[in-house]
């Protein structure tokens, strides 16, 4: 199919310009229209929707495995920001933000993911976002240089394509602003694809006191996985079903009460 060059793409991420999840990000949506790459030049992962608003920031045009790329040295919502007001100087017609080596889900990673707080960022303009994330099988990984992560992506780019393809033509419903995506690390091709919600956690958080040579203490933030939830989330859906995950996400966090059930604490 030709490329409609009329419709414009977005693609970012938090791993950083040099990581292969960007270029297989790129590979699944380059046959959907003309697509602009603007990513974190480094490493970003963690670091939410945190935009720079105390620094100047700085663009890198260069070429990395035959794409072009605007490596911005500051986070994935900064990113966003300039490939979008000083890259592109329009809105795209879709933002994708991955793919994300490690998987997203859960209310945990939600509003700590670089990756969703690209897409969030988007979003808030009415842009149409997908994040989209692969499950790995060792937590490190998602930390290690991820120029050099091997994953075979042909899975993970069809779906990716397939959802996008359809976003464009028909945009997203009502009160979604967000599809959060995450493929299970063994998916196989036409993998199942589950409609879940957020897992209200996915990581058991533990901190472990270390000390230095002087005998002064210091810290690591750290924590096991919970992988058993609830059906229908989207933990259940990766880590006990091997499916396709798609979450929508919406940018109002308002919750959905009657304001009458909290008077009583006013």
């Amino acid at each position: 199919m030709d490329t409609d060059m009329s419709k414009k793409i977005l693609v970012t991420n938090d791993d950083g310009v040099y990581s292969t999840g960007i270029h297989a990000a790129w590979k699944s949506v380059s046959d959907l229209g003309d697509v602009t790459v603007s990513a974190p030049m480094t490493q970003q992962s963690g670091v939410g929707r945190s935009i720079s608003i105390f620094e100047p920031l700085r663009i890198t045009q260069t070429n990395i495995n035959g794409i072009n790329v605007n490596a911005v040295a500051g986070t994935p919502t900064d990113s966003v920001i300039l490939g979008i007001f000083a890259v592109m100087k329009e809105m795209p017609d879709l933002l994708l933000s991955g793919f994300n080596i490690g998987e997203n889900i859960s209310t945990d990673t939600i509003t700590t993911s670089g990756t969703i707080g690209a897409a969030l960022e988007g979003a808030s303009y009415g842009i149409p976002a997908i994040a989209a994330s692969i499950q790995v099988m060792e937590e490190g990984d998602k930390f290690d240089d991820n120029r050099n992560y091997q994953h075979d992506y042909d899975v993970a780019i069809k779906v990716v394509n397939r959802i996008a393809r359809k976003v464009l033509e028909h945009g997203l419903p009502e009160n979604v602003d967000l599809l959060n995506v995450n493929i299970p690390h063994h998916a196989k091709d036409n993998p199942d694809i589950e409609v879940t919600r957020l897992a209200r956690k996915f990581f058991k958080t533990d901190v472990e006191e270390r000390h230095d040579p002087r005998g002064r203490p210091y810290y690591w933030i750290a924590g096991e996985l919970i992988v058993d939830e609830e059906e229908g989330t989207d933990v259940h859906a990766i880590m006990n079903n091997g499916n396709v995950s798609v979450t929508p996400i919406s940018l109002d966090a308002t919750s959905p009460i009657d304001f009458s059930e909290i008077e009583h604490l006013l």
